[in-house]
């Protein structure tokens, strides 16, 4: 209930009370609402006696009371503003800070640039400087080069000019003191100059050899020596028959027959020579075809075993030994080739290789060596780690125009080549192996010279090849006549069973690079002039020998 209603219910209109009641309440009434102490003040005024006093001390009451709100809202209004002012400066405060903080960063981070650029400007003013002192030394280093290029070319043009004279008054000297020409003298000269020349190039020659031989020698020799061990063959080689023996030389008559018929009949089915000769119990038998030698041979030793000579007997034993003898062959032809472990062979070249059984160089049998030389480019090969089964392939069929050398005109190598060629060798390292090994065409394969090493050592080896003694002496006698035709030579003699020449020279004549000229030009004439197996070696010897006796 309003506090206005509660107080005139409560009140009477008394006058005694009404200014007593007025004065104590209506600063109560005015504390807790205007609209109630001004209805109070109007209610009194209505029901009761008003006066001036009562008035003016509530219009003092209303002005106080307004003064003091007044004063009230005016001070929390300062309050306020202060506080917005200190908030105000509070937050220009911190904004100013944040800015200036942003700017003293961008500021750092200017003068940081500017630094580096700086610096860079001042490395690079450093790298010129440096730069310009180096021209600056270069340039004075390259006149002072330029000035002693100068001079020199001052005193090399005053000597050419002393020289020229020197040499015109030589010449004009040497005319006068033998009766020379100018032309006969210059011959001279150039022939004196081409011998220092020949010198020096020996000296060069020699040193790049020695150089190159003290590598190569021992890597071949390792190669070879493996090769070598690692295919160990038979040394022993088998020989075609020559001659055949006979119990009683009663058995020669038989052989001629009546006005030589028999023997007529053996050469003309066999194709072989019969030498019936004053040598006790020994008929010969000779051909140039060592398979006709052969089936002539056996076919003389079945007609001595038999007793029985006449012309259709000769005949008969002549086809089965024929027939028993091609048999023979393809035998020989195949076992070689299983040995050997070849593949896609034709028939012929089988055939061919079973042929190669029968002949023999220098007693060497040439199926032997032809097996001995595929095993050995083998290892070579692989000890170089190319293919071995290449390598054995060459090295076993390189022989190969043995076997029909004797029917055909030209060397064996290339008989072989077109021998294998037309039945079925298509590959170009073998063609090329069989046609080149003994440097007839030139190698285009790396297997070339792999079988002419291999083929080299089968042939050169102790026991490989026999000879006879006399062949054996006339070559050991050629070997020294050669080394004498130098004139500087004193003493020449074949060692190593013919394989190596040694060679003494004039040490008074003879210098050390002149040696190895020498050397040279006997191993050429050697290579030009004589047949041999293997390699010959030219050991040419100088020596100067001091002495001084002490009495």
């Amino acid at each position: 209930m309003p506090m206005h209603d509660i107080w005139f219910n409560t009140t009477s209109f008394d006058g005694g009370d009404v200014s007593h009641r007025l004065l104590a309440d209506i600063p109560v009434l005015l504390a807790f609402n205007w609209t109630a102490a001004f209805t109070a003040i109007a209610g009194i005024l209505v029901g009761g006696i008003a006066g001036a006093v009562v008035l003016k001390l509530i219009a003092g009451s209303v002005v106080r009371a307004a003064k003091a709100e007044a004063e009230t809202l005016r001070k929390a209004a300062s309050s306020e503003a202060d506080s917005m002012r200190q908030k105000a400066e509070l937050d220009g405060e911190r904004t100013a800070k944040e800015h200036k903080a942003q700017i003293d960063r961008e500021a750092s981070e200017t003068r940081t640039e500017i630094k580096a650029a700086q610096d860079r400007v001042s490395k690079r003013e450093d790298t010129l400087d440096e730069k310009l002192d180096r021209l600056s030394n270069r340039e004075s280093s390259l006149d002072k080069r330029l000035s002693k290029v100068q001079k020199r070319e001052d005193e090399a043009e005053s000597l050419v000019e002393t020289l020229a004279g020197r040499d015109k008054e030589i010449t004009t000297r040497l005319s006068e003191v033998a009766s020379l020409s100018q032309e006969d003298a210059r011959t001279e000269l150039l022939e004196r100059v081409g011998h220092e020349a020949e010198e020096e190039a020996a000296s060069v020659k020699r040193e790049i050899i020695e150089a190159a031989e003290s590598d190569a020698k021992r890597q071949s020799r390792e190669i070879t020596i493996m090769a070598i061990q690692r295919f160990a063959a038979e040394h022993v080689a088998e020989t075609t028959v020559r001659s055949v023996k006979i119990p009683s030389d009663d058995l020669k008559g038989r052989i001629i027959g009546r006005e030589g018929r028999n023997i007529r009949a053996i050469e003309r089915a066999t194709g072989a020579d019969i030498l019936v000769d004053d040598t006790p119990g020994v008929i010969s038998v000779s051909c140039f075809d060592p398979i006709r030698r052969a089936i002539a041979g056996e076919s003389l030793a079945r007609l001595v075993a038999d007793g029985r000579v006449h012309p259709s007997r000769v005949e008969e034993i002549v086809a089965t030994v024929k027939k028993d003898m091609e048999e023979r062959i393809a035998e020989k032809g195949n076992e070689a080739v299983h040995e050997a472990k070849m593949r896609g062979l034709h028939p012929k070249i089988v055939e061919a290789m079973g042929r190669l059984h029968f002949r023999t160089s220098f007693g060497q049998n040439v199926l032997r060596h032809s097996i001995e030389v595929a095993y050995l480019s083998q290892v070579i090969a692989d000890q170089l780690g190319l293919d071995g089964a290449i390598a054995r392939r060459c090295g076993f069929l390189h022989d190969i125009g043995k076997a029909m050398d004797h029917e055909m005109e030209g060397g064996h190598p290339a008989i072989g080549m077109e021998f294998a060629k037309r039945f079925g060798e298509n590959r170009e390292e073998v063609l090329n192996a069989i046609g080149g090994h003994h440097g007839d065409i030139p190698s285009t394969s790396v297997y070339t010279p792999i079988v002419m090493a291999a083929d080299a050592v089968s042939g050169a080896r102790p026991g490989a090849r026999r000879e006879s003694m006399e062949l054996y002496v006339q070559r050991l006698k050629q070997l020294e006549e050669i080394a004498y035709q130098s004139g500087a030579v004193q003493e020449a003699y074949a060692i190593q069973a013919g394989r190596e020449v040694r060679v003494i020279v004039d040490s008074g004549r003879v210098n050390d690079d002149e040696a190895f000229i020498i050397a040279d030009k006997i191993a050429k004439k050697v290579a030009d002039e004589m047949t041999f197996p293997g390699e010959i070696k030219v050991t040419v010897l100088r020596e100067t020998r001091a002495e001084a006796t002490a009495r």
